[in-house]
């Protein structure tokens, strides 16, 4: 696929250093409230470039809102209500798609709006194609992937080898743990019912594939401790509760080399997305100034760069990854851990976000009501 190229590529070009954000000749607010998804990876958000923008502008105050899981149903309520109280939002690639095409979102000029590679690159071809809606600015590669627990006595010594593990509770007792949703389950699912992965998403256009990959699921939902919030999976995993599960490659290289928690990565069947940002429609003159001079700094080649010293996601502009080197504190190389490294993206999938743009709200309702079940 064209984007598994993409993604793959990132992780060997080189260019230098981005330079500071262009000065803006309107008045700009003092104060922004960025959306985001908590944990590690807002914690890298704010070391990479809030803490610098806020160094560069000292009198700029931002208010953090950990409310991304939910950004598309709050801005819709925000929207009916007529009343926005959010300045930068970040939200995957089949959200981004979802907002913009219902107004939500603001379509924006990226080669305007955002800073040129060192050598002069226009933003457009340096992230490419990352760049997948015109109201979509994106930031990192990331991926959804599972992790095991490596002290499970009742394994007797086996060691899960691919993504089926999930559903072998013969071979790995125990309780599993897996996102509230049906994006990745459902594609999981699939193929671990034999489905190849060209057809994962022919088969669940239908209501008889939707209802296989349920069937699926319903194999070990009795045995499935459901996550929210990426923290609630570590956790529920650190405390023993579930013995294998999924959550974002970053939350689990946090959990294995920062925490020292005695897991282990099974990057098997990863499934790639990419994340960003999107500026919500409707914003003030000022208010807006804002967050467009914040942008151009925060992607540049050089933050990019910088934010994966703190999490192993790959930056979505080709110039940056070359730039990526270790770790800000613990000195460990970090493309080792990237999800696109490739050691790690043997047997990866790539998400199919537009079709997730299309599908998404009929297919949450029906996943939730078998939930409730």
């Amino acid at each position: 696929m064209k984007l598994t190229k993409t993604l793959l590529a990132t992780t060997a070009l080189t260019v230098a250093a981005a330079g500071a954000n262009a000065e803006s000749h309107v008045e700009m607010a003092d104060s922004m409230t960025i959306v985001s998804w908590g944990g590690a990876y807002q914690e890298s958000q704010l070391k990479a470039y809030v803490e610098p923008y806020m160094e560069q502008n000292p009198g700029v105050s931002v208010t953090w809102d950990e409310s991304s899981p939910e950004a598309v149903a709050k801005l819709r309520a925000m929207d009916e209500a007529g009343n926005i109280t959010w300045d930068l939002v970040d939200v995957t690639a089949a959200d981004a798609m979802r907002l913009c095409d219902e107004g939500l979102a603001m379509e924006v000029d990226h080669d305007e709006i955002l800073a040129e590679a060192p050598d002069g690159t226009p933003a457009t071809e340096d992230f490419g194609d990352m760049i997948v809606s015109d109201c979509f600015v994106p930031q990192i590669a990331y991926s959804i992937t599972n992790a095991y627990r490596t002290d499970v006595d009742e394994w007797e010594g086996r060691t899960p080898e691919d993504i089926c593990a999930l559903f072998d509770t013969e071979n790995f007792p125990g309780n599993r743990t897996l996102e509230r949703r049906p994006i990745n389950n459902m594609e999981w699912a699939l193929m671990c019912d034999g489905v190849a992965f060209e057809d994962i998403y022919d088969v669940l256009e239908t209501e008889e594939g939707q209802q296989q990959a349920l069937d699926k699921l319903d194999t070990i939902k009795d045995q499935t401790i459901w996550w929210t919030s990426a923290a609630e999976s570590i956790q529920t995993l650190a405390d023993a509760e579930a013995v294998i599960g999924s959550s974002y490659n970053g939350r689990f290289f946090s959990a294995i080399v920062e925490q020292d928690q005695p897991l282990e990565m099974l990057w098997d069947a990863q499934v790639y997305d990419i994340d960003g940002w999107i500026i919500p429609e409707g914003l003030s003159d000022e208010k807006l100034a804002r967050v467009e001079h914040f942008l151009k700094f925060a992607t540049d080649t050089q933050r990019l760069a910088d934010q994966a010293k703190y999490i192993s996601y790959g930056p979505a502009r080709a110039s940056s990854v070359p730039l990526v080197s270790t770790h800000a504190e613990l000195g460990i190389e970090m493309a080792p851990h990237m999800p696109t490294n490739p050691d790690n993206s043997d047997n990866a999938f790539v998400q199919n976000y537009e079709w997730w743009a299309d599908y998404r709200d009929d297919i949450d309702a029906k996943f939730q009501a078998w939930l409730a079940r």
